[in-house]
């Protein structure tokens, strides 16, 4: 298997990882330019070269996931006796520069109910590095999907009667928005949503008339008002008004994106 298919498969996964690369090498050293390893928390990928090296490089490489450092980073080692050797001296006599690119986990995201606001919120997030469910009770409503442009994001349909088993699948951390054509539908989701308690953020379309009778039947499950409060109604920038579809798609959607950051 090649690093790509390493790398795919890790992302498919959601393990975040980093790809750890000789960018140059100069004299003698254990591996060529363009050597790759891909480091996670618990697993190693291939080689860089072994000894002080590869050891360098993988301690560097966790201390980067556990920081949920997102940018690159290069390190410059020189293999001779002399030189700095916490794992051991390598004698090569060579210098190389090492390549740290972190590969994250990209966020998660739900739409439940693909309605003209949902269709419009799709097409803005679908052009986003991010992993997106789009869950409607209405088939006809996912075919609608069809004629949005090649997506960026990796977006999963899916047709559930009860959209409580897709938001039950979801991994932790995932963001929610739920704007389905139904209010027993939205009232549903919700109180399944904050019955997870893992979830990134959960948003929900509506009047504040709609969210005050929501928070009382929420209530009366049995949740606190300070759970009940985690969610987000109305959804979207409060700078930014209007009911025209598109334009609330733009709010929920660029208020959604601020918290993915």
């Amino acid at each position: 298997m090649t690093w790509m298919d390493t790398a795919a498969e890790l992302r498919g996964a959601r393990v975040p990882a980093v790809l750890v690369t000789l960018a140059s090498v100069r004299g003698h050293a254990p591996r060529e330019a363009g050597a790759k390893m891909i480091v996670t928390a618990d697993d190693l990928f291939g080689t860089i070269g072994g000894g002080n090296l590869e050891m360098t490089g993988l301690t560097r490489a966790r201390e980067l996931l556990a920081a949920g450092q997102s940018g690159p980073e290069m390190l410059t080692l020189r293999l001779n006796d002399k030189a700095p050797a916490e794992y051991g001296r390598q004698c090569c006599g060579g210098e190389v520069t090492v390549l740290f690119e972190p590969l994250p986990v990209p966020a998660s995201a739900a739409i439940f109910g693909i309605g003209n606001i949902g269709l419009e919120l799709t097409r803005i997030l679908s052009r986003h590095d991010l992993d997106l469910v789009v869950s409607d009770s209405r088939p006809e409503q996912l075919e609608a999907l069809d004629g949005l442009e090649s997506p960026v994001a990796r977006i999963r349909r899916e047709f559930a009667v009860v959209g409580e088993e897709v938001l039950i699948g979801l991994p932790p951390g995932s963001h929610v928005l739920i704007m389905t054509h139904d209010h027993a539908e939205d009232l549903h989701l919700c109180s399944a949503a904050l019955a997870r308690g893992d979830l990134g953020s959960i948003g929900l379309i509506g009047s504040r008339a709609k969210w005050q009778r929501f928070r009382k039947n929420l209530a009366d499950e049995g949740f606190s008002f300070e759970t009940i409060d985690t969610i987000r109604c109305p959804i979207g920038l409060p700078a930014l008004t209007g009911k025209e579809p598109a334009t609330i798609a733009v709010s929920a959607a660029a208020d959604l994106l601020t918290r993915m950051a």
